[in-house]
C-alpha cells in the first residue's frame, strides 16, 4: 500500500505523516523570481502625457547635460561637438551653474571604454557628482 511502510514479516506498519515541502519551496521560489522580473519590466514602461502647464510650481526640476561619445572619440555636449578642453570649459559652467546638475553620458556601442571613462572623469573634475548612462532598450 502506498504511504506505508512493511515490515519484514508482511504486517504494515503506520502511514508516513510527514509532508515534504521541498517542491514547495521551489515552487514559491521560481514564483517570487517571476514576480521580480515582471513587477521590473512593469516598472521600466512609460507612459508619455503632455503634461499641463501652469504659473506656479514646486520647484526647479535639476538640470540634465547630454553627452554623447562617438566611435571616432568625439565628444558632443547637448549636440554640439566640442574637444575635451572645451567639454571641460562647458561643464565647469554648467557645474558652477546648478550644483545638481546630472549629466546623461551616451556611447556609440564601439566607442572605447576610455573614452567614456575620460568624460566621466572630466565631468568629476568639474564638480559634477550626478550620472546617467543611456542605453536602448533591446526588443524582447
Amino acid at each position: 500500500m502506498a504511504g506505508t511502510t512493511e515490515m519484514r514479516s508482511g504486517r504494515s506498519r503506520a502511514p508516513i505523516a510527514a509532508i515534504n515541502i521541498t517542491p514547495l519551496v521551489d515552487v514559491m521560489l521560481v514564483l517570487l523570481v517571476i514576480m521580480m522580473v515582471s513587477a521590473n519590466y512593469i516598472v521600466s514602461q512609460t507612459i508619455k502625457v503632455n503634461l499641463p502647464k501652469t504659473a506656479t510650481s514646486d520647484g526647479k526640476a535639476p538640470t540634465t547635460a547630454a553627452v554623447t561619445v562617438t566611435k571616432d572619440h568625439s565628444f558632443y555636449l547637448n549636440k554640439e561637438l566640442l574637444s575635451a578642453e572645451a567639454l571641460s570649459q562647458r561643464l565647469r559652467q554648467l557645474a558652477t551653474a546648478d550644483k545638481e546638475l546630472t549629466l546623461m553620458v551616451s556611447a556609440d556601442a564601439e566607442a572605447d571604454h576610455g573614452q567614456v571613462v575620460r568624460v566621466l572623469d572630466l565631468a568629476r573634475v568639474e564638480g559634477v557628482t550626478r550620472f546617467a548612462v543611456n542605453v536602448e532598450r533591446q526588443a524582447p
